[in-house]
This record gives C-alpha cells, structure tokens and sequence, in this order.
C-alpha cells in the first residue's frame, strides 16, 4: 500500500505542478486540494488513489496536518476541503464565511498503545486506570491498578512513559472525549478538545509521530488510530467497555460501537460514538468527516468534490474494512445523499 499512496502523492505533486504552470483547466486534470485528520489518512489516501484511475481528469492533493489545522485552513478558504475527526464546535462555525457540511465517511477506532518488553498484546486497562496514566497519577508499571486486572502478567516497575499529539487533533478529541466521559476527575482538569494541557508527558505530531514516539520509547504508552498501531505492529491494550467487558480494538468491535450511529445521528451528523453500549463494542471509537461548504465558489471543484463524495459513500465504502474502518451505515449513508444535494454553485444544485 505504502508504494500506491507514494505513487498517488506524486501523481497529485504532478498535477500541482500542471495547474501551476497552465491556468487552462482542459489541459490537465482538475486538482481539488484538502487538509486535515491524519486519522483517516490511510483510507484516503487509498480512496484518492483509486478514484483518480478511475476518473483521470479528477486528481486530489490532500494534507494530512491534523483536524486542527484542517478546520483553520476551511475556514480561511484555502482548500477546496477540510477533514476531521472532531465536529467543529458552534463557536468555530460561527466564524466561517458560509454554511458548512459535515459528512460522515468512516468509523475508526483509536488504539492505546505501548511498548513494554516482556508483556505482550492484550493488557487489560480499567477506564480508572487509563485516566490516571495520562493524569500522571500512576507512574510505574507495576502498579496495582494495572497488575489486578492482569493476574499473572510479569509487569516490570519501570516508569511509565506518556505520549500524546503535540498538534490539534481530531484523535485526540476522540481520546480525551473517553477519558472526559469515564473519568470526573479529568473532565475537571483537563476536559475535551482537539488540543489539551496534557498533565503530564510527551509530544508527537500526527499519528505517525505518537506511533514512532511509543516504538522508540522503552515503556511508553500514547494513542494512536487502529491502522496505525496495526500497520506499525504494536502492542495494544483491551479496555474495559461500559458493559464490563475487556476489549480489544478491531474492525468487529468498531461496527459493533458504530451500529448504534443510525438511531442517534443528527440532522447536522456531528455526534460522539465514545463508550458506546454493546458487549463486544469497543469504547474510543469515533467518526470523521470531510468539511465543504454549501455554497461552493468554483463550480467545476464543487461539482468533482460531489461527483467523489457520491463514489465514497457508495464504492469508497466497500475500501474501509480492509483498512480496518468501519463503513457507514447504510441508513446514514442515505441521510448523507440528501445533504450532498444541498451543495450548490450560484443558488444550482451539483449533485
């Protein structure tokens, strides 16, 4: 996958270079250009790449700098698209110059991750237990919080190693979305957001720079998206869900978190998935969304983002579950075909 994406990103260099030098549209394909969630970044890029074999007048130039900078750079005009996996609150859609859309594309889960020799996958982590790591309040392995729920497990008495994102990030908001709704103590001292004044730790920037901080670092711990910690081969922890159950992160028990999307999803699609009920669910799932605005300013990238959205929704779909994302569901997916209509260039429809 590694070689496709490379190829699809000089693809995209390419057709920067031809729009640059040639403003004749004709005489190159369309570039429509993105910035965003690093979390779904794996899927789309598979998503960009396919689309535009498919559909070689379309090619797509997208960013992956982080949910933060993906709503600044939508709100300050200068991508055709914004991406991330934090809904934009009311007080950051107050300040864009026009109605915006947030459409769902994919469900993921973010994993927590660490790097402990001698202790395999699979360790068993308490919501408690987890929101006093990153808290600072736990400090050693060995702790009784960690050993009670792994009877058996040789913990060392090293240090525990805090890594989180040093950039605003959807994943975060994810994360610190959890440990806000299973911890009070949190929620009071630290709280939710895509940027928090973490407690304690160190910092890496974007998902990839959790990942490589955790590997490198002998007993550290972070989170990172589940295709991350799967691509990069790490050892992730079970979390006891809302039902008492320890669970790992996977495909299965992300539908399983997801499926109950469909009955709770706002007209505005901006809803939290974290500690969601079912036996099998696992609690830190979320989903992300590209960001466009209604009213487009050029028609011929507003009429390609919809043409792309429409085949995301549909074909895109069938790209998640080998990337480990759960899929849309399909009662969602149809609420989603509605909102595309809404997307118009000079008061016309390009749906």
């Amino acid at each position: 996958m590694k070689r496709r994406v490379g190829l699809g990103l000089a693809l995209f260099g390419m057709a920067i270079g031809f729009a640059g030098t040639n403003p004749a549209r004709a005489a190159g394909p369309l570039t429509v250009t993105g910035a965003g969630a690093t979390f779904p970044y794996p899927l789309y890029s598979k998503w960009f790449y396919e689309y535009s074999n498919s559909h070689p007048d379309v090619n797509f130039n997208y960013q992956s700098i982080g949910s933060g900078g993906g709503i600044r750079q939508i709100t300050a005009g200068t991508v055709d698209f914004g991406a991330t996996d934090a809904p934009m609150t009311d007080e950051e859609m107050a300040k864009l110059p026009g109605p915006i859309l947030h459409i769902p594309t994919a469900i993921g889960a973010v994993a927590v991750v660490y790097n402990l020799g001698g202790v395999g996958p699979g360790l068993r982590l308490t919501p408690d237990a987890l929101a006093a790591i990153f808290l600072g309040k736990i400090t050693k392995w060995n702790d009784p919080k960690i050993a009670l729920p792994n009877p058996g497990a040789k913990l060392p008495g090293v240090d525990i190693v805090v890594a989180h994102r040093s950039d605003g990030s959807g994943t975060t908001d994810i994360f610190t979305n959890y440990l806000a709704t299973v911890s009070a103590e949190w929620k009071e001292k630290v709280g939710r957001g895509k940027s928090v004044r973490w407690p304690i730790g160190l910092g890496g920037k974007g998902n990839e720079g959790v990942a490589g901080a955790v590997k490198q670092t002998p007993g550290a711990i972070g989170y990172v998206e589940l295709a991350y910690a799967t691509q990069n081969k790490m050892a992730m922890a079970a979390l006891r869900n809302r039902e008492g159950h320890f669970v790992l992160p996977s495909l299965e028990a992300t539908s399983e978190a997801a499926a109950g999307a469909s009955k709770t999803m706002p007209a505005d699609f901006r809803v939290s998935l974290v500690d969601a009920p079912g036996k099998d669910a696992y609690p830190i799932c979320g989903l992300t969304w590209i960001l466009l605005y209604k009213d487009q300013k050029d028609e011929a990238k507003g009429k390609a983002l919809v043409t792309f959205l429409k085949w995301a929704m549909s074909d895109g779909q069938k790209r998640n579950a080998p990337l480990l994302y759960a899929p849309v569901p399909r009662t969602v997916v149809e609420k989603v075909d509605s909102a595309l209509k809404q997307i118009q260039y000079k008061g016309k429809s390009l749906y």
